[in-house]
């Protein structure tokens, strides 16, 4: 017999306003810093720092496969039944209840399980971009964690990240996948010319010039979702560098504006959610602001572009 999910009935494309989730969001911004940097300690350098990141998955976020000597493990946040889940290739599991607790509690939790795991690890013990960058170990400000938020939060990068996925199978060049950054705490996906970029100037907050001087080695078309912008989050589009006369592009659908004060494109999540189709509404936003930039920096678009219907 056939039962009804409680869950389903949360709409594909979820309300969810900054307001109500602040504290929650907070909490979980250093939650998954400290699992990113987990990562960071094993994996090897990629390009523009793609080692790091965490991936949409069918229950949360997750790390991926990570290596660690002669295995690999992996570690989940899974927004379904709440839980973080560490599995290593030699059968190990441990897990730790996602629910209202310090960031100390957490990080301690988390490094306890990955010694039972024999998977041993030194981490930097403070965020990265944001401020004030209170340590792990001391951070008894942010200990809130709203299951209801989390999930709602989930569904969104669901959404989002499907929609940037077929967005980015247009482009037959350089592209990242489409990644969750812990330190701004947004998903994004990058498409590359292929040319050097000028040096980045840096300026994040709690984050070495360097490590955006290797974010933005080559000149860039970049695109995402943040969950602490406007009403309900936003996304956006940038380009690095900047090509003349790109803040002054029209570009659709007519709710997406130039921020001068954030020197990008921000479409309000609210206004993908509400439209009569969100997937063509925001597609239209990411193909539109690429087409901002690739033409404004002259990028070889006929080469760069694939057609994802070529073997239809």
């Amino acid at each position: 017999m056939a039962t009804t999910n409680p869950r389903r009935a949360v709409p594909p494309w979820p309300r969810l306003r900054v307001a109500d989730w602040e504290d929650t969001r907070e909490t979980l911004h250093m939650w998954v810093q400290i699992v990113g940097k987990v990562r960071l300690a094993h994996a090897p350098l990629l390009n523009h720092w793609w080692q790091v990141t965490l991936y949409v998955s069918p229950r949360g976020l997750t790390t991926s496969a990570v290596p660690c000597g002669g295995e690999v493990f992996d570690i989940e946040f899974d927004f379904v039944d709440h839980v973080l889940r560490l599995r290593s290739s030699d059968g190990g599991l441990r897990t730790v209840p996602l629910e209202s607790m310090p960031v100390a509690e957490f990080a301690a939790r988390v490094s306890r399980a990955l010694e039972e795991l024999d998977l041993h690890t030194t981490i930097q013990d403070h965020p990265n971009e944001v401020e004030p960058a209170i340590p792990f170990s001391q951070d008894h400000r942010h200990h809130t964690y709203d299951p209801r938020a989390a999930h709602l939060f989930w569904r969104q990068l669901l959404q989002a990240d499907r929609v940037m996925g077929a967005f980015r199978a247009r482009f037959a060049g350089k592209a990242s996948p489409v990644h969750f950054f812990w330190g701004a705490m947004d998903l994004a996906c990058t498409r590359f010319s292929g040319r050097r970029a000028p040096r980045h100037a840096g300026g994040a907050p709690n984050c070495g010039d360097w490590v955006m001087v290797e974010g933005y080695s080559h000149e860039l078309s970049s695109c995402g979702f943040w969950p602490g912008g406007g009403e309900e989050g936003a996304f956006y589009s940038y380009a690095y560098p900047e090509p003349p006369g790109y803040a002054d592009r029209r570009v659709t659908p007519s709710d997406a504006f130039y921020s001068r004060e954030h020197g990008q494109f921000l479409l309000p999540y609210e206004a993908v959610r509400t439209a009569d189709d969100p997937d063509a509404a925001l597609t239209g936003f990411l193909q539109s602001t690429y087409e901002a930039a690739a033409d404004g920096a002259g990028w070889d678009r006929a080469s760069l572009e694939a057609d994802p219907e070529r073997w239809g």
